[in-house]
């Protein structure tokens, strides 16, 4: 079986076909194949770590906890994006302090807070309670008034939430719109602004920069009660995260 296993670990770098196939197998094969996939997880390029990620997640194992922390070191920004998510949803212990250095790292490398790499390991952070989002009161009762599984605020509601982030110096970094129906959620393209934020202006600025630009991303949005929003937002502090 460790010779199978092995086989099967190399093969998640093939992307012709094999990677996939093959991590479903050892997903089958649940925790025995762990141990070889954590040893083999070196050899391994970008899109067979990425592959041993999921496998890591779908086994939940534990004993990829150092595993998945020693990826946070990678060169690649998304195997490293998704170690952290996957630490995360795993709620690995002792990871926060790795998962806090990965985001202090990331910063340092002048990466925008917008990225996905820096999106994915804040939800990480807060998934592992290390980091709490501000919601401002209203955007907290605005939210309430949403059916239980929908994916965010009535889009009716989209101006006011948007002000009162503002207003409690939240920036708004993009926003995603989502119909809802009996036949499930589907996602709804808005215009596409190219809007950018100077990440080197006052913070100030940012937020009153978000304020003007948001809105704009619903003038081409439909509108209804079977449509609901759901924007991105960070605070201050998370440009200067606890050391």
């Amino acid at each position: 079986m460790t010779a199978h296993i092995e086989r099967l670990i190399q093969q998640l770098d093939d992307s012709t076909g094999p990677s996939y196939d093959a991590r479903a197998e050892l997903i089958g094969i649940g925790s025995d194949a762990i141990p070889a996939l954590i040893d083999g997880l070196p050899s391994l390029g970008g899109l067979g770590q990425l592959t041993a990620i999921e496998v890591f997640e779908e086994v939940a194992d534990p004993r990829c906890g150092p595993a998945l922390i020693a990826l946070l070191g990678s060169d690649d920004s998304t195997v490293w994006e998704w170690a952290a998510m996957a630490l995360a949803s795993l709620k690995i212990d002792g990871a926060v302090e790795a998962v806090r250095r990965a985001y202090r790292a990331c910063l340092e490398r002048a990466t925008p807070p917008d990225w996905s790499e820096l999106e994915g390991i804040r939800w990480a952070l807060t998934e592992l309670g290390a980091r709490t989002p501000v919601v401002p009161p209203l955007t907290a009762r605005l939210r309430a008034t949403a059916a239980d599984d929908a994916p965010g605020w009535p889009s009716a509601h989209f101006t006011e939430i948007i002000n009162d982030l503002a207003d409690h110096a939240q920036v708004i970094l993009y926003s995603q719109f989502w119909r809802v129906d009996a036949g499930g959620t589907y996602g709804v393209s808005g215009p596409d602004l190219g809007w950018e934020l100077d990440w080197t202006a006052p913070w100030e600025h940012l937020v009153e920069e978000s304020r003007t630009w948001s809105p704009l991303e619903a003038s081409e949005a439909p509108v209804g009660d079977d449509i609901f929003v759901a924007p991105t937002w960070i605070d201050r502090t998370d440009l200067h995260p606890e050391r």
